[in-house]
């Protein structure tokens, strides 16, 4: 189906695009990359007079360090973050995601801020992202503000975010030197079914594991009950631990039947890469 008719506006400066949201209001929408905006307005679910065009607006494709943090502007796509080289050397989990995001298409022209703010429930990002202690930057009429990673996705396609405000950055803390991060996934038509984001430290001595899930709920699920049952638990005694742990959070999620599988099907696979994950991370391997 074609696209209605729009007007494109192409601010140079966030201000000027903020200008032009209260102009129009409700008839009009920030755009990006676009992969998801455009499905929905050639499918007519979306329709709106006026699109906002971010793309010439100066320092929205920044991808650089600032202390401790990876900052992220929101014109930086999946293919970018796959590929640059500080990324790979920094947060090599997360490229290693980026890089298998969609399709080529969608990785060369989708931005990492455009899939946060759609907030489609099979997405690989937003586990990740919570796991690391990112959060996002919004600017709107009243100024700045910053929302945590973990309370940005409210539901499906639901966020924190205004529909007056721009995602102006993803801010993401680096891991300690001796932490290790697992992203595991497994899905098809291009779009996860579960996603799970773990990772191991020592800390004091004691083994410290972190748990993500994502992709089979309405947000990101922070997998507390498998953390508290692992910790202090030295990798190889996991398989000791780890299959109670995993199996009993997995019944507890939130799944449901659609086009991506069964609710116990994918139950099933929660508990399933809950184990890859966390065995990958703690470089024990995954059975």
């Amino acid at each position: 189906m074609r696209l209605a008719p729009f007007q494109l506006h192409r601010p140079t400066e966030l201000q000027a695009a903020l200008t032009l949201r209260a102009q129009f209001g409700d008839d009009s929408a920030y755009y990006a990359g676009g992969t998801e905006l455009l499905l929905a307005l050639k499918a007519r679910v979306l329709r709106y007079e006026h699109l906002i065009d971010l793309k010439r607006i100066a320092g929205f494709d920044r991808l650089a360090l600032e202390g401790n943090e990876l900052v992220i502007g929101p014109l930086v796509t999946h293919l970018r973050l796959a590929t640059d080289p500080l990324v790979r050397e920094r947060l090599p989990a997360y490229a290693a995601l980026s890089n298998n995001v969609g399709n080529i298409r969608v990785r060369a022209s989708g931005t990492l801020a455009g899939n946060l703010c759609f907030s489609e429930p099979h997405a690989d990002p937003p586990a990740l992202l919570c796991l690391l202690g990112a959060s996002l930057t919004l600017h709107g009429p009243d100024g700045e503000r910053r929302v945590p990673m973990a309370e940005f996705i409210l539901g499906p396609f639901t966020t924190a975010r205004a529909d007056d405000e721009i995602l102006t950055a993803i801010r993401v803390p680096l891991p300690a030197a001796d932490e290790q991060l697992s992203y595991r996934s497994f899905g098809h038509l291009e779009y996860p079914a579960v996603g799970v984001a773990a990772s191991y430290q020592m800390q004091a001595g004691a083994s410290r594991y972190r748990v993500w899930i994502g992709c089979i709920g309405d947000h990101p699920i922070h997998a507390e009950s498998v953390e508290a049952a692992l910790a202090g638990v030295p990798p190889g005694a996991l398989a000791d631990v780890l299959p109670q742990a995993a199996e009993a959070m997995a019944s507890e999620l939130p799944a449901t039947d659609d086009i991506y599988g069964s609710a116990d099907y994918k139950q099933h696979l929660a508990a399933v890469f809950i184990k890859r994950a966390v065995l990958d991370s703690a470089g024990v391997g995954a059975r």
